[in-house]
């Protein structure tokens, strides 16, 4: 994961509840995220215009594509 690259969700797994909870954050596949930095297991991600900070446990439920 680079910081300023620019990724599509492929899809979210995980339990019903995680992938709510993802949703609701707006991961949901097609939509494009942006990583603003990653360090310390924790990574800064924009989606939807929102700046979002995500622990390594749900950055690995989120597939994405370059």
């Amino acid at each position: 994961t680079e910081a300023n690259a620019e990724y599509v969700v492929e899809k979210v797994s995980g339990k019903d509840e995680t992938k709510k909870h993802l949703a609701d954050l707006g991961f949901v596949a097609g939509e494009k995220v942006k990583v603003t930095s990653a360090r310390n297991g924790n990574i800064i991600v924009t989606v939807k215009g929102v700046k979002i900070a995500i622990g390594d446990d749900l950055a690995k439920r989120i597939t994405v594509r370059g």
